[in-house]
């Protein structure tokens, strides 16, 4: 095998597959990433046997073949490369790489034994821009748990319903709703689509550096299939039923406060200073005098107040939350304003966006 491509190319489609190699596997192979050089390409491959990724990229081969490098490493020194040209070549058990005045020689492992690209064919699929799944991905993945004994609540529920396509998360003590239209020639299929898809493979695929590109999500019996660009990336599906979020959200509200988000925000991040575990963030709405009060008191620290002006309707309400999770809320809110809707101190607390994009951040009381 031999081939040239510049190092900017190939450290991008490094960057890219490196996600997908395993750092925990008895097969060494595992840990390493799969250049197959072909035509007038390179195909890369990773896998942890759970997660698989494969990535195309130009290239000028002079000699086609495959080999097997050690995926960090093999990183580690692309990045650390000139911004020039990069030669590989290899020859037994061995690859070397060069660019400019360096080079470098690496063991490689056998192709033979690097497993083969999941061959996966999507039942259902939709269709949007990339900047759009990138968005709401980013709004309800840091929702998502981290408790693997639920491994429902580590996913987010992707479902369409008619041209609405709703992302849901929740980690049962907060759940974070968006929405957006979608046109109807982004569906493979007429049926409604809905799959649980795991929260750290969407932000992994929302955060790539890809703009005007369409991200196709497919689902099969129980694979993840996600084509963007010249990338495919094929994850397991989580099975199970997702939790009925639908009873949580309220029809009413008893009392609604219109803040300025980033007014709120600084003011919960001071706040927050002297918030604890067992010391929760308070807020109090006066709608007489159109004044929201909030405040954190701390037994061990002091005592912290913060007081907004901004239009509030309805009763007089006190309620408490978990700080971190407020401010987990906010930053997911882009608009200029947000709602706040309580029904009372016992029931959760709604943070609500303003705009025309559906956006739903819901968290649970703590007792005051």
């Amino acid at each position: 095998m031999k081939f040239s491509i510049n190092k900017t190319e190939l450290q991008n489609a490094l960057t890219v597959v490196q996600k997908g190699i395993s750092t925990r596997s008895t097969l060494p192979v595992l840990s390493g990433i799969l250049i197959d050089a072909v035509a007038d390409k390179l195909v890369f491959q990773s896998t942890d046997l759970e997660l698989s990724i494969q990535m195309e990229v130009p290239a000028l081969i002079e000699e086609p073949g495959k080999l097997v490098v050690p995926g960090k490493l093999f990183s580690d020194i692309v990045k650390s490369l000139p911004d020039a040209a990069v030669n590989v070549s290899s020859e037994g058990v061995e690859a070397r790489l060069t660019c400019d005045t360096t080079a470098f020689s690496v063991k490689t492992l056998n192709p033979e034994d690097f497993p083969g690209f999941p061959a996966v064919q999507a039942s259902k699929t939709i269709k949007l821009p990339f900047a759009v799944f990138s968005k709401m991905v980013k709004r309800v993945s840091r929702v998502v748990s981290r408790d693997e004994s639920r491994a429902i609540l580590t996913g987010v529920l992707v479902e369409t319903e008619g041209a609405t396509l709703r992302m849901v998360a929740t980690d049962s003590y907060r759940l974070a709703l968006t929405e957006t239209g979608i046109d109807s020639d982004a569906y493979d299929d007429p049926e409604d689509f809905s799959a649980v898809i795991s929260g750290t493979f969407l932000n992994d695929v929302a955060g790539l550096p890809l703009n005007e590109q369409v991200v196709s999500v497919g689902v099969a019996e129980n694979q993840i299939i996600v084509r963007c660009d010249n990338m495919v990336f094929i994850n397991r599906r989580i099975e199970g039923q997702y939790p009925n979020y639908r009873q949580l959200l309220p029809d009413s509200h008893a009392t609604r406060a219109t803040f300025p988000v980033e007014a709120l925000t600084a003011a919960v991040r001071r706040a927050a200073l002297m918030s604890s575990s067992t010391a929760p963030i308070k807020f109090a709405l006066t709608p007489a005098v159109n004044l929201a009060q909030i405040t954190v008191t701390s037994a061990d620290v002091g005592s912290v107040q913060e007081s907004i002006d901004c239009p509030i309707e309805g009763e007089d309400v006190e309620i408490a939350f978990n700080s971190a999770y407020v401010s987990d809320g906010l930053a997911t809110m882009k608009e200029e304003n947000v709602y706040f809707d309580v029904q009372s101190s016992l029931k959760p607390g709604i943070f609500l966006s303003t705009g025309e994009e559906k956006h739903l951040y819901l968290i649970m009381p703590v007792r005051i």
